[in-house]
């Protein structure tokens, strides 16, 4: 078996920084709404606007999430959906 486990540090940064509840909840629910605000985030997950952003702020810096400006607000929406069929397979089915 190679040890060459180096070409697997982006993918292992990437699994690390989604296992969290809140960044797979966030994720989920994106998919679900395909595009929402901080704002509408707040009510839905009951926790304070600053958690939501931080959980945000390391979602898009990963690249699972974007950002798209309407007029004073920011909406957030996933960059590539395969990362919901991950979460599924791992058992973040929503019922």
């Amino acid at each position: 078996m190679k040890t060459n486990y180096h070409r697997y540090e982006e993918t292992a940064a990437l699994l690390k920084s989604i296992a969290h509840p809140v960044r797979i909840c966030i994720i989920m629910n994106l998919n679900r709404k395909k595009e929402c605000n901080v704002t509408t985030m707040k009510c839905g997950l009951d926790l304070p606007q600053s958690t939501i952003s931080t959980h945000l702020a390391v979602l898009r810096e990963i690249g699972v999430v974007e950002t798209v400006r309407k007029g004073t607000e920011i909406y957030y929406r996933l960059r590539d959906e395969q990362i919901v069929q991950l979460l599924i397979k791992a058992g973040a089915n929503e019922k």
